[in-house]
């Protein structure tokens, strides 16, 4: 079996940055912040870059493209989860210095991805 040619695609490697950044930091949180925020942002996150691969594994253009467009919904959760941690001072600033500048290179090259989905066989 080879291996999948999502692990390639540039979007897939930027939402599974984004997803292990945000790991490293909720592991250092407190406990009740880790079990409410942090399951929901790590969740959300990690949902990104599965879907980019769930999306690139059906061989088929309606069902890759349903499954960017749930990707691109987990962005903007995640982008939701990210803003209340910062509200309530989970995240530093220079941790958000790391995330935003990840979020605002994958947000449009994940709808370029989504706009270069045509019909056939890929």
């Amino acid at each position: 079996m080879s291996r999948p040619d999502f692990e390639e695609l540039q979007v897939y490697k930027l939402a599974e940055k984004l997803a292990n950044e945000i790991w490293k930091i909720v592991m250092t949180w407190e406990y009740i912040a880790k079990n409410t925020i942090g399951k929901q942002i790590i969740r959300a996150a990690d949902s990104i870059g599965a879907n980019i691969a769930e999306g690139r594994g059906r061989y088929n253009y309606q069902d890759n493209k349903r499954f960017i467009k749930i990707a691109r919904g987990s962005m903007y959760e995640t982008i939701h989860w990210m803003r209340l941690a910062y509200a309530r001072n989970l995240f530093t600033v220079e941790q958000v210095n790391i995330l935003k500048p990840i979020i605002d290179e994958l947000s449009p090259k994940l709808n370029a991805y989504l706009n270069s989905i045509r019909g056939g066989n890929r």
